[in-house]
């Protein structure tokens, strides 16, 4: 067994930054491998109107698939797998104007 099936077998989420380059893929093709490898968290980080917007997804085991949990534009807070907390203002450049 290769080194990359055994590390997505013990990854417990996943965090995608998605560029503009290859956005399409970010969000919907490496998505579905992430679930079908059955990472059970997953994060996608992107751009919107000069701030960061996360989309949280949750595996159902099931169906093997992602649902939507969440959409957080001013901050992000969970409390699996370890709790978290994020100012996303915090992270970006302040807008020049």
């Amino acid at each position: 067994m290769g080194r990359r099936s055994r590390a997505r077998r013990s990854a417990l989420w996943v965090i995608e930054v998605v560029s503009p380059e290859s956005a399409h893929r970010d969000r919907t093709v490496k998505l579905r491998k992430y679930a079908e490898a059955g990472i059970p968290r997953h994060r996608c980080v992107e751009g919107e109107d000069g701030s960061l917007v996360v989309h949280v997804h949750e595996l159902d085991g099931p169906t093997r698939a992602y649902a939507p949990a969440g959409t957080f534009r001013d901050a992000l807070k969970r409390p699996a797998p370890l709790e978290i907390s994020l100012d996303l203002g915090k992270l970006t450049p302040p807008r020049a104007g």
